[in-house]
């Protein structure tokens, strides 16, 4: 868990839709992934998939992390445009 600061934003997306996918839930790794996405600021680097994986993984293995929910959710309506998403 440690080196999940070294991960890029394909990695952060990869990494949670890997275990969702096997449906096996880690919610401290989980944790972990959402402080990191919520610590790297600006969503911009985060590709619409990436960002609507890791959402999806999230709700797939039941981990509820509402301040990334909340993140992801400001940073969609901020666009002000659903189709630049």
């Amino acid at each position: 868990i440690r080196l999940l600061e070294t991960f890029n934003q394909q990695g952060l997306s990869n990494i949670v839709w890997a275990f969702a996918k096997v449906e096996v839930s880690h919610p401290r790794l989980f944790e972990k992934v959402a402080d990191e996405i919520i610590a790297h600021g600006n969503l911009d680097r985060f590709p619409p998939q990436g960002l609507s994986t890791i959402v999806w993984a999230f709700a797939k293995t039941e981990v509820s992390e509402p301040h990334l929910f909340e993140k992801v959710a400001d940073y969609i309506v901020a666009l002000d445009n659903i189709d630049m998403f």
